[in-house]
């Protein structure tokens, strides 16, 4: 494995780690300025300042577990893209079971001058099991 693959991995769980503990600025650092994210049936979400502040309403009234296997990491240069199998339950904080949603994301990676990788684009397929 690639020091590079790796550092992807590394990322993809400190988000996974950072947002269960709620921690907003972490994830945050995790992903670009620029940052687009696609949901099906929504319009896209753009921007890390949008994304902060969808996330931070969520958890004042919820908790977010999820847990993700990568299937597969290509880098090539300053990009790469990780596709992962993910599961995902929000939990309301006053209780209950909450909401799971199970299936697949794709995330576009761009390394960064520092030598970070950040996320760029994600494409998050996870519809609601019932």
């Amino acid at each position: 494995m690639s020091t590079d693959e790796q550092a992807i991995r590394d990322r993809v769980a400190l988000w996974h780690s950072a947002t269960a503990a709620g921690d907003i600025d972490t994830v945050m650092d995790l992903m670009a300025e620029d940052v687009i994210f696609l949901v099906a049936g929504k319009p896209p979400t753009r921007g890390r300042a949008t994304f902060a502040q969808g996330l931070r309403t969520l958890l004042t009234q919820h908790r977010i577990e999820s847990k993700g296997d990568i299937e597969e990491i290509e880098v090539s240069g300053n990009l790469a893209y990780c596709w992962a199998s993910l599961r995902v339950r929000v939990v309301p904080l006053s209780g209950g079971k909450g909401t799971l949603r199970v299936g697949s994301t794709l995330s576009i990676f761009r390394k960064q001058a520092s030598g970070s990788w950040v996320v760029v684009r994600d494409a998050n397929l996870l519809p609601p099991v019932r």
